[in-house]
């Protein structure tokens, strides 16, 4: 491994809100890199991982609205990132599924960008979120402008896209967007869980368990409509109170529990208690169906992307075929006629544990 005692590292993130997967990604980065600074767009997280590090925002922050809704300050975002002063930086990595791959850096400073993917709502899901705007009343008026911006947006995306030195991809899903959007090529290391502290058991109760941020591509409304149908039980956990939120559970039948929380500990208890697991969205990586897994929960998952790369069809959980109550229903009936074993299913999650994460990462920045 490199020296790296007497260099200057910056860790760069699109924005530090919530605590889900790409938080956790940073995490265990901070954990190689223990003298890292944190640069972000804005930070309102008090997260116990990042209270002892010393956390650069940029002038965002100060702004009130726009520095809690990213997709308000599209137009502002590359400003800001671009503002970033990494000149005192040896090493700059950014974890980006956004803008922070944007940042610039002297010619003498590494930047290596850990990809989750290139951004959704300029590429591959652009239309998804121009029909599902979460913006209340303003959605009329955010349709009308996005258009008007989004072609500026994607050059600016693919030009950032070209500052980094070094592409990591975190799944062959990811990889194959990045070739596609911005034409550049790298290896794949895939993030990791610390599967350590995830409860593992063997004894479940009768319920489905869904949970992640209530946002559109998350499929929360294909859950909601499915169950509503087929009258199972059925707790969605999300840390997410919007109007999205509010409108499913409204519509939900009384055979769905909704529990609004950000408590890891309490979100991995409902995953290990669980019978079984929902996997709705397309999705280029999740961390949360191998925590299921972790915890010997099998997992019914869309079939496609991530799903592909972390669940073993017939082994860990199976898969169904179109985003639609009637496909998951019908995968519903085949997955509770099989038997599961908890034991084989946690032994299959461990393969993604965060030490593997961390020797790789730190393989590549060997070579």
């Amino acid at each position: 491994m490199p020296n790296l005692a007497d260099k200057k590292i910056a860790i760069v993130c699109d924005w530090i809100i919530d605590w889900w997967g790409a938080e956790l990604v940073l995490e265990h980065l901070l954990e190689i890199f223990p003298h890292a600074d944190i640069v972000t767009s804005v930070c309102f997280s008090d997260h116990s991982s990042i209270k002892k590090y010393k956390i650069i925002t940029s002038f965002l922050q100060k702004i009130p609205f726009l520095n809690r809704s990213h997709k308000v300050a599209l137009m502002l975002r590359p400003l800001v990132f671009e503002s970033l002063d990494l000149s005192e930086y040896d090493f700059v990595i950014s974890s980006s599924s956004a803008e922070s791959k944007g940042v610039i850096t002297k010619p003498d400073t590494l930047h290596i960008c850990y990809c989750h993917t290139p951004t959704r709502y300029f590429w591959s899901h652009y239309h998804e979120y121009l029909n599902m705007m979460e913006f209340g009343i303003l959605n009329p008026l955010a349709r009308f402008i996005m258009p008007k911006m989004i072609h500026t947006l994607r050059k600016w995306d693919f030009c950032a896209a070209q500052r980094p030195d070094i592409f990591i991809w975190n799944s062959q899903n990811t990889r194959a967007r990045i070739e596609k959007y911005y034409w550049r090529e790298a290896e794949v290391i895939y993030p990791w869980l610390d599967t350590s502290k995830i409860p593992f058991s063997q004894e479940k109760k009768d319920y489905y368990f869904y949970n992640g941020r209530c946002i559109p591509y998350k499929k929360f409304d294909l859950v909601v409509e499915t169950f509503n149908q087929n009258k199972k039980p059925l707790i969605i956990a999300t840390n997410t109170d919007n109007a999205l939120h509010r409108e499913l559970k409204g519509k939900s039948n009384e055979n769905i529990t909704w529990i609004l929380t950000d408590d890891i500990d309490e979100i991995n208890t409902l995953h290990s208690e669980a019978k079984w697991f929902l996997f709705p969205p397309e999705e280029d990586l999740w961390l949360v169906p191998i925590a299921a897994m972790a915890t010997g929960t099998p997992v019914i998952a869309y079939g496609k992307w991530w799903a592909k790369e972390t669940v073993v069809d017939g082994k860990t959980g199976i898969f169904f075929d179109e985003q639609t109550p009637e496909s998951l229903n019908a995968a519903i009936e085949v997955f509770e006629a099989q038997k599961w074993d908890a034991k084989k299913i946690r032994k299959h999650a461990e393969i993604f544990d965060k030490s593997e994460f961390q020797k790789q990462f730190l393989t590549l920045l060997n070579k």
